[in-house]
C-alpha cells in the first residue's frame, strides 16, 4: 500500500487500513489524477474515468441511450466494451502498456481495476518523486489518447495504429513537460 498514515507505521494504522472501505485508497488515486502539467480536459477526463462515469458503450446500455446488441468493443473484439476492457484488458489497446513499460524501462503486471493501474503505475518503479510525477504523466497521457483513439475510431473511421500512438504518448508528454516548465530539456 502507498498510504502512509502520519504516525508512521503502527498496528492500529495496519488494522484500519485493512478494515476501512476504499477511503484511503479513493483519496489517494484521487490526488493522483491531478497533475500540474496535464490540461484540465485530461485531469476532468480521468477523475470520470476512475468512478466510471465515462460515455462507454455499456455505460451507455446501462442508461439505455443504446441497446445491449451495440455494446461491443470498437477494434471488434466482441467484448463489451466497459472501461476496464477498453484501456487494459481490450488486446489492441491493452498492448500499449507494454510498449510504455518498455519505453519507461520497468517491467510489470497490469491491473484491470482503474485505480490499483494508477497507482501501480505510478509508483512501481519506487523512484523519486520527478520519476513518480512523470509515470503518472505518462498514465494520463495514455488513457487520454486511447480514448481520443477511441472516439477517432468510432466517430471519423480513423485507425490508427498502436506504435503510432505511443508515439503520440511520447511527443505529448514532452509537449506537456515543456510548455509549463521553461527551463525543461530533453536528455538531461
Amino acid at each position: 500500500m502507498f498510504y502512509t498514515y502520519p504516525g508512521g507505521y503502527t498496528v492500529r494504522g495496519a488494522y484500519d487500513l485493512l478494515t476501512i472501505q476504499e477511503a484511503p485508497m479513493a483519496e489517494l488515486t484521487s490526488k493522483l489524477v491531478w497533475h500540474n502539467q496535464v490540461p484540465l480536459k485530461v485531469y476532468v477526463f480521468a477523475w470520470r474515468l476512475i468512478r466510471d462515469r465515462l460515455p462507454t458503450k455499456s455505460n451507455l446500455v446501462t442508461i439505455r441511450v443504446l441497446s445491449a446488441d451495440m455494446a461491443s468493443c470498437i477494434v471488434g473484439c466482441g467484448l463489451s466494451e466497459t472501461a476496464q476492457h477498453l484501456f487494459f484488458s481490450c488486446d489492441t489497446f491493452g498492448s500499449i502498456w507494454r510498449l510504455a513499460r518498455d519505453w519507461i524501462g520497468f517491467y510489470g503486471v497490469d491491473f484491470d481495476d482503474i485505480s490499483d493501474h494508477l497507482q501501480q503505475f505510478t509508483h512501481m518503479t519506487g523512484g523519486g518523486k520527478a520519476r513518480c510525477s512523470f509515470q503518472q504523466l505518462i498514465w494520463l497521457l495514455y488513457v487520454w489518447v486511447v480514448w481520443n483513439e477511441r472516439n477517432n475510431r468510432l466517430f471519423n473511421n480513423i485507425i490508427t495504429h498502436i506504435p503510432r500512438l505511443l508515439n503520440k504518448v511520447k511527443m505529448l508528454s514532452l509537449g506537456w513537460l515543456k510548455a509549463k516548465k521553461s527551463t525543461f530539456t530533453f536528455g538531461t
